[in-house]
C-alpha cells in the first residue's frame, strides 16, 4: 500500500467499524452544585444505587430515590404503577434525564450502561457521589 496516497473509504470505513468497539462514548457527568440543585426540578430523576444498608449508615442526598444496582435493571422493566408503589415516584419514562449516584462514583457506571441497554438516553452520572456530596455538605 502507498502510504503517500490518500486511504480508499473502505479502508477507513475498516477502521472507524473496529475503532467503534474500541471507543466507548463520553459519559456525561453531573456537577455538585446541579445535584444539589435537583430538588428544584422535580422532572430530574436522582437515583442512588446503593443498598438501603449503606443510605441507613451514611445517609442520602436529598430529592433521591433508592434503587440498588441488583434492583435496577428489574425496576425499569416494571410497569409505571407498580414502579410508583415500589418507589413512591412516576417511572422515568426514556428521555428524563436521570442522574445516578452511589458511595464513590464505581457502580454509577454499571447503572448507566443498565439504563442505557433499556433505552434511557439522557442518563448523567454524578461520579462524585455520597462521598463527594458529604464531604461538601460537611457531613
Amino acid at each position: 500500500m502507498d502510504l503517500m496516497r490518500p486511504a480508499g473509504k473502505s479502508v477507513v470505513i475498516q477502521l472507524a467499524n473496529r475503532l467503534k468497539f474500541v471507543l466507548r462514548p463520553l459519559t456525561t457527568m453531573a456537577t455538585y452544585e446541579q445535584v444539589k440543585d435537583v430538588p428544584n426540578h422535580p422532572d430530574v430523576y436522582l437515583i442512588d444505587v446503593r443498598r438501603k444498608e449503606e443510605l441507613q449508615q451514611t445517609g442520602f442526598i436529598p430529592a433521591s430515590i433508592n434503587i440498588p444496582l441488583d434492583e435496577l435493571d428489574k425496576a425499569l422493566n416494571l410497569d409505571g404503577s407498580a414502579f410508583k408503589n415500589i418507589y413512591g415516584r412516576s417511572k422515568p419514562e426514556k428521555q428524563s434525564q436521570i442522574i445516578f449516584t452511589c458511595r464513590s462514583g464505581n457502580r454509577v457506571l454499571e447503572a448507566e450502561k443498565i439504563a442505557k441497554s433499556q433505552g434511557y438516553s439522557n442518563v448523567v452520572i454524578y461520579k462524585g457521589s455520597w462521598n463527594e456530596w458529604a464531604q461538601k455538605e460537611g457531613l
